[in-house]
């Protein structure tokens, strides 16, 4: 998958790279924005399940 990203994307080695970089950086900007403040409460990450039990052991 990514051999065919590079060989589609126009210019030579820098240009590429370059590119690639702006890519991948928009890429992260959408998720940070936009994907990850949805799924965050479809997550079970406040969910806990930790007892007051061990709070008897000190």
């Amino acid at each position: 998958m990514y051999g065919w990203i590079w060989r589609h994307l126009p210019g030579n080695t820098w240009v590429k790279a370059l590119i690639s970089l702006v890519l991948v950086l928009a890429i992260v900007y959408v998720l940070f924005q936009y994907v990850f403040p949805w799924a965050e409460p479809l997550l079970p990450f406040n969910d806990v399940t930790v007892d007051e039990g061990m709070a008897a052991v000190r």
